[in-house]
């Protein structure tokens, strides 16, 4: 036999098995963003069906101080994923599955006890303020653990590459939501619409811990925030910021112009929202599918950032072109007097989420890198552009303004974090990661 014959011969099957193995890296990729989008959609529409459904049964008044609540639960998520799931989902995506399920049952456990710990003082300060507004927050209290353990397991499963477990438990929580609100209507009170909101989440995070097989260690929280630290306790700052950033925004443009203006911005919103929940649901997966990349092959993660971003943008671009042809009768059957007010922000709108899908893939990179530090200073420059932009538009032209000053800013912002991952693509070795050690 021919030594250089069959020197060809293994070269050439390994360039076979490696042009076969791009198509299948390709479907996995593409089949762990359909899941993300189409878990994106559960949530989207269970939300919104709760919205609703809650509106119609308590009237106005009842309804915003469920708003409240539901507010509040936003700003202790954002607690929560910065200091328990984010860091999971940097550092332990694609690794080999004894990695995961340890640091899984960690993270998982630290979100349970946030969720305990705010959750009792929610409790305390409910009882103690009483009426309907402390009757809500106590019942916050109570469900506040399920309600991130439950959104706990969404991210591990996405860490894992297996989206297709989350999309099923926000499928079972929204399944079991129907008849919680059921028994909540007849009650007709806030909390008891709290208390069915979350009653569905902790049986989706029952269903977690048998889709899993992994039991949450709240005894390993403290070990968790000390190892992640670097990472923690920045994207704690970072996220809370995220959400502050929009309710500044909300709270001065009421302010300044009034409540009125505040719904409008919410409308042109609303116009957007099909195409932000798709931008929610990708944002699902960008960062572990970013993790992967760098594991595997660094020198590829800026363009795999780049076409993200440039995919997001473009897409953005189209749904607003696609608003713009919307005729008044249609718009009106959707928002009625909204409508009109509404419409007239659409370019500023998109523009702005154009801005902001300009940053994603960014952002993306940047977590996946783990530079928490260069991650941090971005997003507080953008979220204080964001204020600024929109406060200042606000002051020198109403509610137009304000939406053409958070399309300067999210623009501006995208800036910074792209000028933020080049310096740290710079720093990172270009050498991929073989090994994971197993804490």
């Amino acid at each position: 036999m021919n030594p250089m014959t069959t020197e060809g011969e293994k070269a050439k099957g390994a360039a076979a098995g490696a042009e076969g193995a791009r198509p299948a890296a390709g479907r996995a990729l593409a089949g762990r963003l359909s899941w993300g989008l189409a878990d994106q959609a559960v949530c989207s529409m269970t939300n919104f069906a709760l919205g609703i459904y809650v509106a119609r049964s308590l009237g106005l008044a009842a309804f915003g101080v469920f708003s409240l609540a539901w507010v509040t639960y936003g700003v202790v998520l954002s607690v929560s994923r910065g200091l328990a799931t984010d860091p999971l989902v940097v550092r332990f995506s694609g690794v080999p599955d004894a990695s995961w399920r340890a640091a899984t049952a960690r993270s998982s456990g630290t979100a349970l006890g946030v969720g305990a710990a705010i959750g009792a003082l929610c409790l305390v300060a409910g009882l103690g303020f009483g009426g309907r507004l402390g009757h809500a927050f106590a019942a916050l209290g109570v469900v506040l653990p399920g309600l991130l353990l439950q959104d706990a397991w969404r991210y591990s499963f996405f860490a894992a590459g297996t989206g297709r477990k989350a999309c099923v438990n926000d499928l079972l929580g929204g399944i079991a939501l129907v008849p919680a609100l059921v028994v909540a209507a007849r009650a007709g009170s806030v909390a008891a619409f709290v208390l069915a909101w979350g009653a569905a989440a902790a049986v989706a995070a029952g269903y977690g811990f048998l889709q899993s097989g992994i039991r949450p260690r709240p005894t390993g929280a403290r070990a968790w925030l000390r190892e992640h630290r670097d990472l923690g306790y920045r994207y704690l700052v970072e996220n809370v910021s995220l959400s502050g950033a929009a309710q500044l925004r909300a709270y001065g443009l009421g302010a300044i112009v009034g409540v009125s203006a505040v719904g409008v911005i919410r409308g042109a919103e609303l116009l957007l929202g099909p195409f932000l929940a798709v931008l929610m649901g990708l944002s699902l997966v960008t960062v572990p599918e970013a993790a992967r990349v760098l594991r595997r092959a660094p020198h590829r993660l800026g363009r795999f950032c780049l076409l993200l971003s440039a995919g997001q943008a473009a897409a953005a671009l189209l749904w607003g072109a696609a608003l713009l042809l919307v005729p008044d009768r249609l718009g009106e059957l959707v928002l009625g007097g909204v409508w009109h007010p509404a419409s007239a922000l659409i370019v500023p709108a998109t523009l702005g989420v154009v801005g902001a899908g300009l940053g994603v893939g960014a952002a993306a990179g940047l977590r996946a890198l783990g530079a928490a530090r260069r991650s941090l200073r971005s997003q507080l420059f953008a979220s204080s552009c964001y204020v600024v932009g929109g406060l200042g538009g606000a002051a020198l032209a109403d509610t137009v303004g304000s939406a053409w000053g958070v399309a300067a800013a999210t623009v501006s912002g995208s800036a910074v974090w792209w000028l933020h991952l080049r310096s740290a693509l710079r720093e990172h070795p270009q050498n991929p990661i073989r090994e994971v050690r197993t804490p």
